[in-house]
């Protein structure tokens, strides 16, 4: 087998399209800033800070609440930004889950690999994400931010991870991830990481490579 025996996944941008290619197309279609919009949607994302997306993935606030506090600092920018807009512009691009990237998880698990998505995300969203892949053939367990209170890039959220497959050698784990500064993150730790673009097929072979 390889040198690794554990495979941790990001979920939106590695099982689905990624948001913030979403988010960019949108700012740009508004003429706004693109660091700007994507920062009043997000915040800096490779921190974890105070703004109310960040609280939302670490279950501090509900959906609603992180909302109405992004549209109005936008607003006091003098921009508008709608999470909600995001969403449903990313729902009509359609496309749905990425199966390839499906069956690679379910052929890892099936071949021996301990496996987790390690995501950050909102309490609001689980039940709909987890019931858009087959969950149980592709992870062994699902470290959610909004559950744990803890979002990445911060390393106690890796290091939770590794204790949930039973205490795994970073050294001996990939982690596959859409935002470089995760990637990063779990680099730091010894990770093996794989950052997945919008063309997802170098990630996938590499991933495979990998895991043979």
């Amino acid at each position: 087998m390889a040198d690794f025996n554990a495979v941790m996944w990001d979920f939106g941008g590695v099982f689905s399209a990624s948001p913030f290619t979403t988010v960019a197309a949108l700012g740009r279609e508004k003429n706004y800033d693109a660091d700007l919009y994507f920062g009043a949607i997000f915040g800096p994302y490779d921190a974890d800070t105070d703004h109310p997306w960040h609280r939302l993935e670490r279950g501090e606030i509900d959906f609603v609440s992180a909302r109405e506090e992004i549209m109005e600092a936008a607003k006091a920018q003098g921009m508008e930004a709608d999470p909600i807009e995001l969403f449903t512009r990313m729902g009509e691009q359609g496309g749905g889950m990425r199966q390839e990237v499906v069956r690679l998880a379910t052929d890892v698990k099936r071949r021996g690999f301990q496996t987790a998505i390690v995501t950050n995300n909102a309490k609001e969203f689980r039940e709909n994400w987890t019931k858009s892949v087959p969950i149980g053939d592709i992870c062994h367990a699902i470290v959610d931010s909004s559950e744990i209170g803890i979002r990445k890039p911060d390393p106690r959220i890796f290091e939770f991870a590794l204790k949930e497959l039973g205490g795994i050698d970073p050294s001996r784990a990939i982690f596959v991830d859409d935002f470089e500064a995760n990637i990063v993150a779990a680099e730091a730790l010894g990770f093996r990481g794989v950052l997945m673009e919008d063309d997802y097929h170098p990630a996938l072979a590499e991933i495979e490579g990998l895991t043979r």
